[in-house]
């Protein structure tokens, strides 16, 4: 792939400053797919510079004039979408028809969503209605440091890209050097639509080089991360010393609640589906299966059926398979998990320890269900990140609701009940930031965000925007009108 060699700052691809490299490997033949050039401090400084000369006239925009180059990403991104479902295949082992959708696909609906939420920003406007003296206005954060993980690597990009442009922040973004090729494709889009010199940069490395330099970088106002609350803290803490806003997507341990008044065969697959989806390497995967006690030997044959149905392969076929985990450290690190949770005690239900018949090359595993797991067991505890579902009974509403809030995380949650009422109960008492009821998603201009060790801040959509946006009130501010505010004008 082109570029893989340069960064893209100041408008231009450029050669590095550093010379270290790294090999970019396809997960599903271990081979390399070219080498990445992994950047200094100096590179992410020289990008930060270039973002703060721009800020100085980008901040200034009208949001109008935002909206049309968000317009334009969205008319490349469709026209080139193709492409960017085939590079995430190959950098990340998404099989062909889930990295169109819902990888890429997602992209665009986000994109699509920035678009629409700018519609409904209040820009600037009076601190109340009829108060003419006073003005409150949004205006953006500034320079805005962006990391992104592998996982979702063009979804977790848009959130981030879409909503600096929007607000009207310049930014370096860092993508995992784990799937770059993604970035790289999108940075040649966003060139395409000719945004201004500086407003976005590109920034290839590591999190102890890179991502470290750009989140304590003193001409960063803000630091955006999608990735391990491990990381999350760290980040926090360097940000911390120069009081930058550090906006935080961290990990998950998702429960989904069963309850036995509803269809158990439909509720099961579908919990499990969403585990095997994207190999489980989800943050909000709903690997925690809840099930209410006289449904409990039910489901696990369900999900005993599920998971002997995902069956992995080629990810560049066609098909409802799995493709590999995205590294040998990410196989490595399932598998031991799977090892603890059988010596603890839980009972193997499908797949298990090693690789699948007739798949030794690339990071391939079994789709696995693990039953009778409990609160005393890592498992119970640990963010899996892989195709691993457990389950685990409970007898009340209240103790349901218990074992799922029993987690340092709260990213997501899920509610399974024919009572329509309960399962709006339950969805309010579940300490998570998003939640479905009977597989039913929020839109994708729907804030996603976590409680508690799952970070703070929201992405996606109106909400998203916000996010990147500063609140200036201004007094004596009289003699025009309001377009937005506080309160929407009558």
């Amino acid at each position: 792939m082109e570029n893989l060699d340069k960064f893209y700052i100041d408008g231009a691809w450029v050669a590095p400053i550093s010379d270290q490299k790294i090999d970019v490997i396809n997960p599903a033949t271990e081979q390399s797919l070219g080498n990445l050039c992994i950047g200094s401090t100096k590179d992410a400084d020289r990008a930060v510079i270039a973002a703060s000369k721009a800020f100085q006239t980008w901040g200034l925009t009208e949001p109008s004039e935002r909206q049309i180059f968000l317009r334009k990403l969205c008319k490349v991104y469709k026209r080139r979408i193709d492409e960017m479902a085939q590079v995430i295949s190959l950098e990340m082992g998404a099989p062909k028809d889930f990295a169109m959708s819902p990888q890429a696909d997602s992209a665009l609906g986000t994109f699509q969503a920035m678009v629409e939420g700018m519609e409904h920003i209040n820009w600037s406007g009076p601190v109340a209605p009829g108060q003419v003296d006073s003005f409150v206005i949004r205006e953006p954060i500034g320079v805005c440091a962006l990391i992104t993980p592998w996982n979702w690597p063009i979804l977790q990009v848009a959130m981030k890209v879409g909503a600096a442009i929007a607000a009207g922040c310049t930014m370096v973004l860092k993508p995992s050097e784990l799937s770059p090729l993604s970035s790289i494709l999108l940075t040649e889009m966003i060139h395409e639509i000719g945004l201004p010199n500086g407003v976005y940069n590109l920034v290839n490395g590591d999190g102890a080089g890179v991502g470290s330099a750009l989140s304590s970088h003193p001409l960063v106002d803000m630091v955006s991360f999608t990735g391990s609350t491990r990381a999350g803290r760290l980040i926090g803490e360097a940000g911390a010393k120069s009081i930058k806003r550090v906006a935080l997507e961290l990990g998950g341990k998702s429960p989904n609640i069963i309850f036995a008044d509803t269809d158990i065969d439909e509720a099961v697959t579908r919990g499990a589906n969403q585990v095997f989806d994207n190999t489980g390497q989800s943050c909000d995967s709903p690997t925690k299966m809840l099930v209410e006690d006289k449904a409990y030997d039910a489901a696990i044959e369900v999900a005993q059926k599920a998971a002997l149905k995902r069956v992995s392969g080629d990810p560049l076929l066609a098909g409802n398979h799995l493709g590999p985990l995205v590294s040998q450290l990410q196989y490595d690190k399932v598998q031991s998990i799977i090892s603890r949770a059988i010596d603890q005690g839980a009972v193997l239900v499908a797949g298990g320890l090693g690789k699948p018949d007739g798949l030794n090359q690339g990071f391939f595993m079994k789709t696995t269900v693990l039953a009778d797991v409990t609160p005393d067991m890592d498992i119970w505890h640990d963010e899996i990140f892989g195709p691993v579902l457990t389950l685990t009974r409970f007898r009340t509403e209240d103790e349901a609701v218990l074992l799922s809030n029993d987690t340092e995380y709260g990213l997501a949650g899920n509610v399974q009940s024919a009572d329509f009422e309960r399962a709006k109960r339950v969805a309010r008492r579940i300490r998570a930031g998003y939640i479905t009821i009977n597989g039913n998603w929020p839109g994708s201009g729907a804030p996603f965000g976590g409680y508690k060790q799952s970070g703070n801040g929201r992405e996606g959509g109106l909400l998203g925007i916000e996010d990147f946006l500063e609140v200036k009130a201004v007094g004596g501010w009289t003699g025009e009108s309001s377009h937005g505010g506080l309160w929407i004008p009558s």
